[in-house]
């Protein structure tokens, strides 16, 4: 059985939902930030009440179209400090975005179940050792340092191979991986290093990446974040990511109904609702 962290996965259970927690101020959607303990405090509490199966902590903004690099030190300092009041508030699972290992290793000895590499473990090289050490859960997402030409659903198949292949060299077992095909971060342009740059049309992939979720999969879990993202914010004209939950919903639900197995999300009642709902018109016999 596939599972991230306790939590299990696949088509015969439902579909999870991650909840995220952004620590960032540089982070692109205002509303979700939350530095003071008072408010991580409350928000994860929320998340637990709301019926989120994880919390996704992030201590620095990775969107590809600002600079948005900390350093390392201010990074670990953020999810350490965070995590301690999580642990303190709920027992939900934690996932804690990052791709650096000396801020991994801080994280998973506090504990942590989960790492979300949206390197897909290829920007630090020493992220390979902490895992021999820690053998945490994956969440792997499709990444390039180099330009990626070509047939995009082919190309992302192939960056979660390599990923996979990175992984299994870390000793983690298959069963302990999700793959999140990369939403929102193939670029023609950017800022910093987290983002893939491509010579195609960016808007077009994501959008050939949800209805053909089920053919990157590789038996794998898959993990689907888009919420508030600005491919949303596109196809709406809304430049402002809080205008974007209709979107956002209608995206979720595009996932779930082609193969998603986690929505990773700002709004967790929302879309513990469309999940829902999904699950009763589109597949009333089987379990989301």
């Amino acid at each position: 059985m596939n599972k991230l962290g306790p939590v299990p996965l696949g088509d015969s259970n439902p579909v999870r939902i991650m909840g995220i927690l952004n620590l960032s101020p540089e982070s692109f959607y205002k509303k979700s930030i939350k530095t003071t303990r008072q408010e991580i405090s409350e928000t994860v509490k929320k998340m637990e009440n709301q019926g989120a199966d994880f919390v996704d902590v992030g201590g620095m903004s990775t969107a590809p179209y600002i600079s948005t690099i900390i350093s390392e030190k201010t990074e670990a300092k953020r999810i350490t400090d965070a995590v301690k009041i999580i642990q303190n508030k709920t027992n939900l699972p934690i996932s804690v975005d990052t791709c650096r290992s000396s801020v991994a290793v801080q994280a998973l000895e506090l504990g942590v179940d989960i790492i979300n590499d949206i390197s897909g473990l290829k920007y630090d090289r020493q992220m390979i050792d902490v895992l021999r050490i820690y053998d945490p859960s994956l969440v792997l997402c499709a990444f390039s340092k180099k330009l990626v030409r070509g047939n995009q659903i082919l190309k992302t198949k192939e960056l979660l191979h390599e990923s996979l292949k990175l992984a299994k060299l870390a000793g983690v077992s298959i069963k302990k991986i999700v793959l999140d095909p990369a939403i929102g971060f193939f670029r023609k342009s950017g800022k910093g290093p987290f983002f893939t740059k491509i010579n195609s049309e960016w808007l077009e992939r994501d959008l050939s990446l949800l209805v053909n979720l089920k053919s990157i999969k590789q038996n794998q879990p898959v993990l689907v974040s888009v919420s508030n993202k600005s491919f949303i914010g596109k196809i709406m004209n809304k430049k402002n990511p809080t205008d974007r939950l209709p979107g956002s919903l209608t995206a979720e639900v595009v996932a779930v109904i082609n193969g998603a197995n986690i929505i990773r999300t700002h709004n967790i009642r929302e879309t513990r609702s469309v999940v829902s709902t999904v699950k009763k018109l589109c597949r009333p016999d089987k379990s989301l």
